[in-house]
């Protein structure tokens, strides 16, 4: 069974509800903001938010900025994480279906290439991913404490990528399926994301004879329902509709930043 968060917003970014305890909620300060599930905390002991872009808190790798600028912002968030997280792992995206697996710690950030998705049962590791429109899905197995990261946009959900982050959770930790946990965070919700048909078919299989919206969120939930998973929330928030709050690569013309999305068991 899915569930939803009951926030909602309109096309010129008015919030008409506030977001539950199922949607992200500000956490940190303006310096370094950020947005986390405190019921994950709660029932899970995990820590899942994804950055906001208050104060230019702009970590895309491949940022104008220069290398040190970039760097030190990443080296930031790392310390903010703290103590209970020795490790973060992060890849160049490729908006493909790759999942990783990380196996152990290695002290500090650990940047890897061609992944958009990582796995783990390994606490005080803090998985990573890039997004700025696309959806960070957030996997937890509670009983083994095995955690997936997954970076969601248009491409990877039309390759499988949620398909391939379950597959590879679910033998990580010998799971039945419908004992994951799943969440779609921060990103475009569907009154805002118009496509071209060949992106209609491509993610839902059903022919497009014309541009229309999509909801990529919605697309995950069906799908994992799919899959067997039981327990699924959406986020509330829209990238688009809250410009104060987050980077939209759609909303900027493809200039905007870039946001990290964060998922791990701290250290005991």
């Amino acid at each position: 069974m899915t569930g939803r968060s009951s926030a909602r917003v309109s096309r010129r970014g008015k919030q008409h509800a506030a977001p539950t305890d199922t949607c992200e909620v500000f956490t940190g300060n303006l310096a370094i903001p950020r947005f986390e599930l405190p019921q994950w905390v709660r029932e899970y002991g995990v820590v899942a938010g994804v950055t906001g872009r208050g104060g230019g808190f702009d970590l895309n790798l491949w940022s104008r900025d220069s290398v040190g600028s970039v760097m030190t912002r990443w080296r930031t968030l790392k310390q903010t994480l703290g103590a209970p997280f020795p490790t973060a792992v992060v890849s160049h995206q490729r908006h493909g279906d790759a999942v990783a697996t990380v196996a152990h710690r290695t002290d500090g950030l650990v940047i890897r290439d061609g992944f958009d998705g990582h796995a783990t049962l390994v606490p005080g590791v803090m998985l990573l991913v890039t997004v700025a429109d696309c959806v960070p899905v957030y996997l937890v197995h509670p009983p083994s404490g095995a955690l997936a990261l997954l970076h969601a946009g248009w491409r990877g959900i039309a390759g499988g990528i949620l398909a391939r982050g379950v597959e590879r959770l679910a033998d990580l930790a010998r799971a039945d399926v419908a004992d994951i946990v799943m969440h779609c965070g921060v990103s475009i919700c569907g009154q805002c994301y118009e496509v071209g048909p060949e992106v209609i078919e491509g993610v839902t299989g059903r022919p497009a004879g014309r541009p229309g919206l999509l909801d990529l969120r919605a697309t995950l939930l069906r799908q994992g329902e799919a899959l067997g998973i039981r327990q699924a929330t959406s986020s509330g928030w829209c990238t688009v509709h809250h410009p104060d709050r987050f980077y939209s690569y759609r909303r900027s013309g493809g200039a905007s930043g870039r946001m990290v999305a964060y998922l791990g068991r701290p250290l005991a």
